[in-house]
């Protein structure tokens, strides 16, 4: 006998729901963003760490989500969303103040892997609520979802380098100095927390009771059949290696920027910051134009604009090169993060939504998590310009196997099948 999958209350209008969304993970990620980066790598730095240590400390964080985003997103279509997002909001909430015991970089690395909790629990969720009530739209609405939560990214890396700096009073920071800045995450998170609580608190959330059986059957058919799905995994496979370029320059963006270049903390922050101001700005259009023709050419454009950016950035020393390079690569982040989420989404049946964006979200943080350690270890190996050669040509070698590999259906067979589905299931010709 099949097993009925869980169900969310539709009740709610559908905008209504993402724009509650969007509040919640606006507010998380600045609260997320203000304790990563600048801050983290120069706290580690602070602490002694060696920039191998460095990659680790970076890169921890999301080493959790490997383990935990994809059964966080299985469990959600079996018990509901909100009751795993909740506890997601919680680890965003509290997590922050525990960087006030951090006295070395051991410390700090339990720290950080217990903070990646928030976004392995609380990510696909959401972008799983969001897939459920985007209809043919995903790429759109997944995009405004993602432009509008990562505008707390924006806000958060040049804050928290502007509070260094201010702190510091162009001195070098003090464990005091960064402590502030923590106090100012953790303050984030809740806002976050209190706004997630009244959100998830309005209307019902209706879920199938099955047994503890059925539930489990459930739970390993829905990994089962999206994690043998190639497409789902070469696509996803293009996000996570775009994201280890990016989680290797949150890590040594900002040294390379303040210790190369002769930068300020400020400046650093500006980087990173004008990276993610592009990406937000491009993506919903981009989303837009992915729903109308097509996923897979947005996202090979978007891998090479990455590939070029990253790979000119040892080569530059001035602030004004380092920014453009920093909008190239967010521009080319837009084009892949657009589609490739949705391509997922379109590639899976909706009832298997949690877990096809925890398969997404896992091979993400793979991506994510290997950026900064590799990067780490080349760079103290061979230095910054061998590093970011070789993590760049992994970008272009990647993309003949995703083109071969990833067959869909045209923008208007895809969107005529769905249609059809519909009215099949209401019973109407």
């Amino acid at each position: 006998m099949d097993v009925e999958p869980a169900t969310e209350s539709k009740t709610m209008n559908p905008f209504s729901q993402l724009f509650g969304l969007c509040a919640v993970g606006f507010f998380a990620r600045l609260s997320y963003a203000l304790a990563r980066s600048p801050v983290l790598p120069l706290f580690a730095l602070y602490l002694g760490a060696a920039p191998e240590i460095i990659g680790w400390v970076v890169g921890i964080s999301t080493v959790t989500g490997i383990f935990f985003k994809l059964p966080s997103g299985a469990l959600s279509d079996v018990i509901g969303r909100r009751k795993t997002m909740l506890v997601g909001l919680v680890v965003f909430a509290l997590t922050p103040f525990a960087y006030f015991w951090v006295k070395d970089a051991a410390l700090l690395l339990i720290v950080r892997f217990v903070h990646g909790f928030a976004t392995a629990v609380y990510g696909p969720v959401a972008m799983a609520v969001v897939a459920d009530v985007a209809g043919c739209r995903k790429g759109e609405m997944l995009s405004w979802f993602s432009s509008v939560t990562i505008a707390g990214s924006l806000l958060g890396a040049p804050l928290g380098g502007f509070l260094l700096f201010t702190l510091a009073r162009s001195g070098s920071p003090s464990l005091e100095h960064f402590h502030w800045v923590y106090l100012a995450s953790g303050a984030f998170g809740c806002v976050a927390l209190i706004l997630g609580g009244k959100l998830l608190a309005g209307g019902d959330e209706t879920v199938t009771q099955v047994g503890l059986k059925a539930s489990l059957a459930q739970f390993g058919a829905g990994i089962r059949e999206v994690v043998s799905d190639r497409r789902v995994v070469l696509t996803s496979s293009m996000e996570g290696l775009q994201n280890m370029t990016m989680g290797a320059l949150e890590a040594f963006l900002p040294i390379y920027a303040v210790k190369v270049a002769g930068l300020n903390e400020f400046q650093a922050g500006l980087l990173w910051g004008a990276q993610v101001l592009v990406t937000i700005v491009s993506k919903p259009l981009m989303g837009r134009l992915s729903d109308r023709y097509g996923r897979k050419p947005a996202i090979v454009i978007g891998m090479l604009a990455c590939a070029v950016a990253f790979a000119a950035i040892p080569l530059l020393t001035r602030f004004e090169l380092l920014i453009l390079a920093s909008l190239l690569f967010g521009l080319g982040e837009a084009f892949v993060t657009s589609s490739s989420a949705a391509l997922v989404a379109d590639l899976c049946q909706e009832r298997h939504f949690g877990t096809a964006m925890g398969t997404f979200g896992t091979i993400f943080d793979v991506g994510h998590a290997s950026g900064p350690i590799l990067a780490g270890v080349l760079i103290a190996s061979w230095g910054y310009l061998p590093a970011f050669s070789i993590m760049s040509a992994a970008l272009v070698v990647a993309l003949p196997v995703f083109i071969l590999g990833v067959k869909v259906e045209s923008r208007t067979s895809m969107v005529t099948s769905r249609v059809w589905r519909r009215r099949h299931r209401k019973g109407l010709p």
